[in-house]
């Protein structure tokens, strides 16, 4: 209850005084302000106009021109972990992220649970009578809490937002997305036939959420978090926003780089002086080869080609992304909002070099650890951005976007940390067109919206002790263009890549993320006056033995204080060792029943791939109790989609099991033709004979009507998963994207019959073991 009851009580109600006030919900102080907080995904400084960039951003511009722009903010590197700063302004590895959501383990500042003692912001905004909304990316639910059935208190509801409205986990189809909607999954309104992008239907609910508030409680203010799935991969985007961009890129990313640090500097981004850093900056063996840059002079003609057009679709994606953000400031605008709103517009980490010196038409196979087909590739460049590809551009692109820093996405140099920001808040902010240069970092955005919405942090939260929160106010910057840093430390970590920053000075390991090398006593640190080389592009530790040794001696410290150990650099998609140590004992898994054997039901939501039955390099079986009638037809189920998946479905008289190996072409199609009436049981199994040059697991899948074996074919599986997130096993349907071409653009719904069960048995019974197991259980139901 807000308040004491203030009333009077007295036998009779005729005698007695109602106190409304004491059950209402507390008001926002008068003149509080709404907040509007735009996260991107994957964009280096040097990409987008306001920076100097030559991706267009027309919302962003006007923000700035009437905003400040900020040259020193700083991220955590990667997704999940800078967000999760943003909920709650407490250092990632504190709040349980030191790593995405899907790569997350049993220790205490990796396993994803944001502890009590770090309470969201959210929560406080809420109680002091802001609405809260979410819309677009969750990177932060808990990777135990994405099934329908778990506990949902890593949600956004259980966070303190009062709606969500997006998709869970580190990226989804821009075209087909795995959608969420509060606490459950939905299906995508309607298709991309008919205009659908998830940009745009981002927008459209964010709209939606802002006009029901101002509809109902006109003077309350609201917070909305706007996360869209842009600018990560797949880079979707309509063919008008793509054709915007046709040949902006072809003088190369290495020329680009040159001429965007120009622009930088006249924008008053970067100081005269500031040098430009190698593209291929760090020693050999200190890196994984899949983070190599090659040199534009080196490529092809052809290959030229492709990688200028994935530069042009990711620029096509983000603008168009932007005018969706626009939509929404016009209405804020036409309202009468847009003064009282400060708006943070920024992005979660740096350039992506997640896509290989080659780029990719299929991300999966990255993630996959299998090689993409260049030529394959060049016979998909015009489809790029388009429903038919998952695409990503090559490391180049990363270190030119990324400009002038060393690396990108995932490292702690600059390149990985120093995103772009943009705030905006007329009522608030007499400056208008100017540049910030105070060194911040993500921490600081709950510290600052705390602070201009006046509300106070509080000791204790539902009885808990709470964590003082690591970031600083960055309000102090706002009218004051030469005020002091009032930040003084913060340290960095991802995938054993350490650095720290500590009053103009940083130091950085040169040891790569995810490069397998461990030896951490054995790195060699670097130093960097930030101060005077904004790029990092002068390396000071031999001349600076002592501040070296001091930064270390510091590094160590706030790594206790932050829970950052035990650092994990495991290469698991180069190093089968790492890859066995990882997947095999340190990523969360559903449990696996005593029987090896996974039930599903059909009109059930969509089964997170991490918590289905594992079938990724191992022998499987797959049976399914049916009830048919000579018309059945539709998905008996289906896990993936075009990019890689398995379906099993009858269509047109004919009982197919599509095995589609990372979207490589051809689909492996074993069928049989069925005309059947009554209970019976349709399956499959897969027994893995060896594994192929990269750990795909080999062997004959053979279909099964009954006990009878009506096809057999050698297949290759994938070793990884079929997609990073979403697109979860399903049982009579196949959401979002289609596995096989044979059922493309429909969800292909089980009818005229029914699905009773479909079993998974990842142990070692033989099929007809399967087979009699679900036999028996007929008898029963």
């Amino acid at each position: 209850m807000p308040g004491e009851f203030q009333g009077r009580i007295e036998l009779d109600v005729r005698d007695s005084q109602g106190d409304w006030d004491a059950y209402r919900a507390p008001a926002a102080p008068e003149g509080a302000p709404n907040v509007l907080v735009v996260l991107y995904d994957d964009t280096g400084q040097a990409a987008w106009s306001p920076y100097g960039g030559r991706i267009n951003m027309p919302t962003m511009d006007r923000l700035a021109a009437g905003g400040l722009t900020y040259s020193q903010w700083h991220t955590t590197a990667l997704c999940s972990p800078t967000r999760s700063t943003f909920l709650t302004g407490r250092n990632h590895h504190a709040n349980g992220f030191a790593t995405i959501s899907e790569s997350s383990t049993g220790f205490p500042g990796y396993n994803s649970h944001i502890p009590p003692e770090n309470v969201p912001m959210a929560h406080l905004l809420r109680d002091a009578g802001w609405a809260t909304f979410w819309v677009g990316k969750n990177h932060n639910i808990p990777i135990d809490e994405w099934t329908a059935g778990a506990a949902k208190k890593g949600w956004p509801l259980a966070q303190g937002y009062d709606r969500f409205y997006g998709f869970v986990g580190g990226e989804t189809n821009n075209w087909y997305p795995s959608l969420a909607e509060d606490n459950h999954y939905i299906d995508q309104p309607y298709p991309p036939e008919e205009g659908y992008h998830l940009s745009k239907d981002l927008a459209d609910q964010a709209l939606r959420m802002i006009r029901d508030v101002k509809q109902t409680e006109p003077d309350k203010p609201w917070y909305l978090w706007f996360c869209p799935g842009a600018n990560h991969a797949p880079h979707h985007a309509p063919q008008e926003y793509i054709d915007k961009y046709k040949g902006a890129f072809d003088d190369g990313y290495e020329a680009y780089r040159e001429w965007v640090l120009e622009r930088m500097i006249e924008k008053g981004v970067l100081p005269e002086g500031t040098d430009l850093t190698p593209i291929n900056p760090m020693p050999e063996g200190t890196f994984s080869e899949g983070d190599r840059v090659r040199p534009w002079a080196e490529l092809n003609e052809a290959e030229r080609g492709m990688f200028c057009r994935m530069a042009e679709v990711y620029a096509g994606f983000s603008e168009y992304t932007d005018a969706q953000v626009g939509r929404i400031v016009d209405y804020l605008d036409e309202s009468g909002q847009l003064d009282n709103t400060i708006i943070f517009y920024c992005a979660d980490n740096g350039a992506s070099g997640e896509g290989s010196p080659n780029g990719s038409v299929n991300e999966g196979k990255v993630f996959g650890g299998y090689p993409d087909d260049l030529e394959q590739n060049l016979t998909m460049v015009d489809r790029l951005g388009s429903p038919d590809t998952y695409n990503h551009y090559p490391t180049g692109w990363a270190a030119a976007f990324s400009t002038p820093y060393r690396m990108f996405k995932r490292y702690v140099y600059q390149g990985g940390v120093c995103d772009p920001l943009v705030i905006h808040w007329p009522a608030g902010i007499e400056a208008k067109g100017e540049v910030r240069h105070q060194y911040h970092h993500s921490t600081d955005v709950v510290a600052t919206i705390l602070d201009v919405c006046g509300v106070d942090f509080p000791d204790t939260y539902n009885g808990v002790e709470q964590r003082p929160l690591d970031g600083v106010t960055m309000r102090t910057s706002f009218d004051a263009a030469d005020a002091p840093t009032t930040k003084e430390t913060q340290y960095y970590e991802m995938f054993g890549n350490r650095g720290i920053w500590h009053r103009g000075w940083k130091a950085v390991t040169e040891h790569g993320p995810v490069s397998g090398s461990g030896r951490y006593d054995e790195d060699t640190w670097q130093l960097f006056h930030t101060d005077q080389d904004r790029s990092e592009a002068h390396d000071l530790a031999a001349e600076n033995p002592d501040k070296v040794e001091e930064l270390k001696s510091l590094w160590m410290t706030e790594a206790r204080r932050n829970l950052v150990l035990p650092l994990n650099d495991l290469a698991i998609l180069t190093k089968p060792e790492d890859f066995d140590l990882f997947v095999n004992h340190m990523e969360f898994h559903q449990p696996v029943p005593p029987s090896g054997q996974y039930t599903y039901y059909p009109d059930t939501s969509e089964v997170p791939e991490r918590s289905a039955a594992n079938v990724h390099g191992v022998s499987y079986k797959v049976a399914a109790e049916v009830d048919l009638t000579p018309q059945s037809e539709g998905i008996i189920f289906a896990h993936g989609s075009r990019f890689a998946g398995h379906a099993l479905f009858i269509k047109e008289g004919t009982l197919y099991y599509v095995y589609n190996f990372l979207g490589i072409p051809p689909e492996t199609r074993l069928s049989a033709p069925i005309s059947l009436s009554g209970k019976h049981i349709l399956g499959m199994d897969f027994t893995k004979d060896k594994a192929g040059q990269y750990r795909e697991a080999i062997g004959p899948a053979t279909l099964y009507i009954d006990d009878k074996p009506v096809a057999t074919e050698q297949i290759r599986t994938v070793l990884g998963h079929f997609s990073l997130c979403g697109e979860g096993l399903c049982i009579g349907y196949d959401s979002a994207d289609a596995v096989s071409s044979l059922y493309a653009g429909s969800r292909f719904e089980f009818a005229q019959g029914r699905i009773i069960k479909v079993v998974f048995d990842v142990a070692d019974d033989a099929y007809v073991d399967l087979q009699s197991h679900l036999a028996a259980a007929m008898a029963r139901d």
